[in-house]
């Protein structure tokens, strides 16, 4: 189907002061060799992919990641999208799409911007953001860019502090933020209907 609408959805990464600190969370990071579920991935294609084309670039050096390398990344892709795109960012990606939008007017029309735990400045918890991904003062492009703006928000963050949602409430007029009381932490979830639900209603809108 050439009519499908588009998804895409740019994952987190990490970002780190220098190369001592990145090279230690190599050494001390857990490790596991079961497949994670992530709610981004197998869940989102079985509710939307029949109806959407779901697109997941792979964003450089996502453990290790700097804001002019993911732009660069990011630009290449803009040729190929269409008009009433939706674009989610997880995490590091939501900041991501948060800078990118608040400074650049997006060459096509975007239906939804869903931003989850994206953190607003660096006072996360146990993790730098730095890389150059710190937002500027004046978010109002970012709003301008979509017709739908969702920031999502969970209590038991680990990583993102729920505080984040009211610095970015402060910056956002017309933005609609949502905070669940338990996303798992750091939306470690396998499922997530709430979001699809969202999408199936700026849809119809």
């Amino acid at each position: 189907m050439k009519n499908k609408r588009q998804i895409f959805i740019v994952h987190g990464g990490m970002t780190f002061k220098n190369k001592k600190d990145y090279l230690n969370f190599l050494k001390t990071r857990e490790i596991s060799i079961e497949s994670k579920k992530r709610w981004s991935n197998e869940f989102i294609n079985k509710k939307l992919g029949k109806d959407f084309d779901i697109i997941r670039p792979r964003m450089p050096l996502s453990d290790n990641a700097k804001y002019k390398e993911w732009k660069i990344n990011f630009e290449r892709y803009i040729p190929f999208l269409k008009n009433n795109i939706i674009l989610i960012g997880v995490s590091l990606g939501g900041t991501f799409l948060a800078k990118y939008l608040s400074e650049h007017k997006f060459p096509k029309k975007i239906l939804s911007v869903y931003l989850v735990c994206p953190p607003f400045d660096n006072t996360c918890f146990e993790e730098d953001l730095v890389g150059g991904f710190k937002l500027k003062s004046d978010l109002s492009l970012l709003e301008e860019n979509t017709k739908n703006l969702y920031l999502l928000f969970s209590k038991d963050d680990d990583v993102t502090p729920v505080a984040h949602a009211e610095k970015y409430r402060k910056k956002l007029k017309k933005a609609i933020i949502i905070i669940y009381p338990s996303k798992n932490g750091h939306f470690k979830i396998a499922e997530f209907p709430e979001i699809i639900k969202m999408i199936k209603n700026d849809i119809k809108k």
